[in-house]
């Protein structure tokens, strides 16, 4: 390897290799104390096996004569970040070494890969620059990781850095590495850039190359684009995967062309390519979007076992926007028993349905059974059932619920959206005195006035307040350059408060 990339990565990292030679020396050394069945369950295979059962397996490694090699603690170091449990990795990584068993470059490749997944950058590269210090030739799928951790945290100006590096120290990148920079390059909507990107590859595209650029360009409405690629695709006899489709669909639905979505739809079916669950999910959403409710839930009964939480909370989402509050709840009934559990946008759906048709006392069970079920409730939760006590004309409550609020979040501010929903209650049951000096505390709280703040507690002074305060604030809302536009929950405008203010 160039010393040139050893040189530009910092290398603090230290503990995890010696030097080339080394490996399994610490290992000759170790006496035989009899077989352990280990060696029987690596063999027997790691694709099933538990969170709980692999931490057991690497109990009776660490505790073998002579201990493994370092090539059995990688496959089971793999199997268990294929589990997502890559701060377990690094641990019995550091746990590994403790007990002298030498790093080689596959298992350090495992844990750049974990660093990089777990958001610690700085250590996975300076572990890559350790391990070339030590003469280490990292592989193009070492590169890859550490590429697409930067592409996690949307860096890529330093992941397309970390690819001239390697290209000038002679690694060639592989049409992995180019999926992930466009990746990264769709996700932040750079689609020229994707497309330069693209042009430029010195190896062959596959199905994942075109469908990452399919699915970014759908969703910037750039269909010619998306036309020249197919038709790419179909001059190098490339298939139309289930990605592909469900892409085209969701890009359909979002420029709101629903039938031409259904008849894609379609087409797939006749090509005998079945929809996922991301299709379905797709589909369902838009026709609800487009008020085709009946058809989405026509769908839904067709998905059988691919329904997820996602799906559901669709569906329940569009029946309390239509006040179908109890078909909302008789399917998140059908979700439990199906073995699913709702995430705190399944709550507040139905607490904030049950809100809107008056049925106060029913949001707060479901609030209480949140709670029970282990489901945090967020600050959308509680602005849901402050807004829905204020609407009751229970204003007492309200108040004691929103300084609750506020005791419960004394490191986070609460938020302007609680803040309009708290003051415009006290002005709607005649309280102007106590919205307003709530009103006076937003600058000590941190909370910066929006055109609802200012109007609401402008109307409040100029019905039942002092008029002097009124047009003090409506002075103060035109220096700030804030343009009052119609006001949902009054039907007020700003030409209207002039009129009040004369």
């Amino acid at each position: 390897m160039q010393r040139s990339i050893a040189t530009a990565i910092a290398s603090t990292a230290k503990g995890f290799l010696v030097k080339k030679g080394n490996f399994g020396s610490s290992l000759s050394r170790r006496g035989f104390s009899g077989f352990s069945d280990y060696r029987e369950k690596l063999r027997s295979g790691l694709r099933s096996i538990k969170f709980e059962e692999a931490l057991d397996l690497f109990g009776d490694m660490v505790y073998s004569q002579p201990l493994p090699s370092i090539v059995d603690f990688s496959r089971l170091l793999t199997a268990i970040a294929n589990m997502k449990r890559y701060e377990t990795v690094i641990s019995l990584s550091q746990e590994m070494e403790k007990l002298g068993i030498s790093h080689d470059l596959y298992s350090c490749t495992i844990l750049i890969d974990c660093f990089c997944k777990c958001s610690r950058l700085s250590f996975a590269l300076s572990l890559l620059g350790k391990l070339m210090k030590l003469g280490f030739e990292p592989s193009i799928v070492t590169f890859g990781s550490l590429l697409n951790g930067f592409c996690r945290r949307n860096r890529i100006h330093e992941a397309l850095s970390l690819v001239d590096t390697m290209e000038k120290s002679g690694y060639q990148p592989n049409v992995v590495i180019y999926n992930t920079l466009i990746d990264c390059h769709c996700k932040k909507g750079h689609l020229d850039n994707a497309l330069e990107l693209f042009k430029s590859m010195n190896v062959e595209a596959d199905v994942v190359t075109y469908n990452t650029l399919i699915s970014g360009l759908c969703d910037c409405g750039r269909w010619s684009d998306v036309a020249r690629l197919m038709r790419d695709m179909k001059k190098r006899k490339m298939n139309l995967d289930v990605i592909t489709f469900s892409a085209l669909i969701d890009g359909f639905l979002k420029e709101g062309s629903v039938l031409e979505a259904v008849e894609l739809y379609k087409e797939m079916i006749q090509s005998s390519i079945y929809p996922n669950t991301v299709t379905y999910n797709s589909l369902i959403n838009g026709l609800c979007n487009h008020g085709y409710i009946n058809q989405a839930r026509k769908l839904f009964e067709s998905m059988e076992s691919k329904r997820n939480v996602v799906t559901y909370n669709t569906l329940i989402n569009e029946f309390c926007k239509c006040k179908r509050v109890e078909d909302g709840m008789g399917l998140f009934n059908r979700m439990v028993s199906e073995g699913l559990v709702g995430d705190t946008f399944t709550y507040n759906t139905l607490i904030h349905g049950y809100c809107r048709v008056g049925e106060l006392k029913v949001a707060q069970g479901i609030f209480e059974m949140m709670v029970y079920c282990g489901v945090a409730p967020d600050i959308v939760t509680h602005c849901i059932l402050l807004h829905g006590l204020c609407v009751s004309g229970e204003i007492e409550k309200a108040v004691e619920k929103f300084e609750d609020m506020r005791r419960r979040r004394e490191e986070e501010c609460v938020g302007v959206v609680a803040y309009n929903i708290m003051i415009h209650g006290l002005c709607k049951n005649g309280k102007v005195e106590e919205a307003w000096e709530l009103f006076c505390e937003l600058p000590l709280e941190g909370v910066k006035p929006d055109a609802r703040t200012y109007t609401t507690m402008i109307l409040g002074l100029c019905k039942n307040g002092p008029r002097r305060e009124a047009d003090e604030l409506f002075r103060r809302m035109k220096e700030d350059g804030i343009i009052c536009q119609l006001n949902a929950q009054d039907g007020t405008s700003n030409q209207e408060l002039r009129v009040f203010l004369g």
